[in-house]
């Protein structure tokens, strides 16, 4: 069997035909696999979705819980039969619940990694290397600028920011599923206990997270009781990336607008979004990590996907492993 026969991309999505299901499909189909729940990569419509619990979860948050007409949970690391195509589901270190996904038939066996990312996160399961004969890479970061400090390092530069100016409130912009409660559970884990604001369309998230045992600490809802804003004098307060350009950021003292991206390492991107404070934090892979783990894995042939393609094709040329861009549609840098 060759590979493109196992798993070929389509308007839809990545298809395998003989499992008749989609990987992360852009559009609505019978039966949906799905690595983890941002927006690009999980969309409701779907007849049956399979997916980890918390992926399920966190759709039916965010679409309601009639996402789909039939769901089904994928546990980590269990191998399903779907009309003769063996199907599991691995970590990713994306977000929480994000999966890498194997599919094999007939010896032949190909990694859909979705998102992932190799560096250190508190909020969800670290990246798995499974060993297969095609890995199929995002390249969000595929470019050899991009080689990201650690999270740990930038959540130390915020703390000492507050400390420098604690007139001031920080404003955080994150993603609202995975880098939102990254950033809250880095800062718990240097130490710092104040209380910590939110925007109210983090809220269902960050409680569902706490439910899995991610203890995010004291949250308090970042609104403005009795005009009073010296209350967030020299507070974080973490809002979705949106919320920072409309009248909701004007009701805090002198705010020192920051925002966690690992676009942030583009300086122009910072300034374009006024931003004072880059935080380069990111839930993708950076080159270093993309290149390492598919030296790592060292499969027989390397698919790329949504983001700097052709770079990543070319390291693997370079290295006599053959390689191509996929050239996917529909996939954005939500989880940046």
């Amino acid at each position: 069997m060759r590979p493109e026969d196992l798993l070929r991309p389509t308007p839809e999505g990545l298809y395998c035909p003989p499992g008749d299901f989609h990987i992360d499909p852009v559009r609505p189909v019978a039966r949906a696999l799905i690595t983890h729940g941002h927006a690009d990569h999980a969309r409701p419509g779907n007849t049956a979705v399979l997916a980890t619990a918390e992926t399920l979860d966190i759709m039916a948050i965010r679409y309601g819980e009639e996402f789909c007409q039939t769901r089904q949970v994928a546990v980590i690391g269990e191998r399903l039969d779907i009309a003769g195509v063996t199907v599991s589901f691995h970590p990713a270190g994306h977000v929480l619940g994000s999966a890498q996904i194997a599919v094999e038939k007939d010896g032949l066996k190909i990694v859909a990694s979705g998102d992932y990312k190799r560096s250190f996160d508190p909020t969800c399961a670290g990246f798995e290397p499974v060993p297969c004969d095609v890995f199929i890479t995002e390249a969000t970061f595929g470019l050899p600028v991009f080689r990201h400090p650690t999270g740990q390092a930038e959540i130390i530069r915020l703390i000492r920011s507050t400390e420098q100016f604690p007139e001031r409130a920080h404003l955080v912009g994150a993603y609202a599923l995975g880098k939102a409660q990254r950033v809250i559970k880095l800062l718990r884990d240097e130490g710092y206990d104040r209380p910590i604001y939110i925007h109210g369309a983090l809220k269902k998230l960050c409680d569902y997270y706490q439910t899995q045992g991610i203890d995010l600490g004291d949250l308090r809802p970042a609104t403005v009781e009795g005009g009073d804003k010296g209350v967030f004098a020299g507070a974080v307060i973490v809002g979705t990336p949106s919320a920072f350009a409309d009248k909701w950021a004007r009701r805090f003292p002198d705010p020192v607008a920051c925002f966690a991206s690992g676009w942030m390492q583009v300086r122009q991107r910072a300034r374009q979004r006024g931003v004072e404070l880059p935080l380069i934090i990111s839930d993708h892979g950076d080159w270093d990590e993309l290149t390492d783990t598919i030296a790592e894995l060292g499969p027989s042939e390397v698919w790329v996907t949504h983001g700097r393609e052709e770079a990543l094709v070319r390291w693997c040329a370079l290295r006599g492993l053959p390689a191509r861009p996929l050239h996917l549609v529909g996939y954005e840098d939500e989880g940046d």
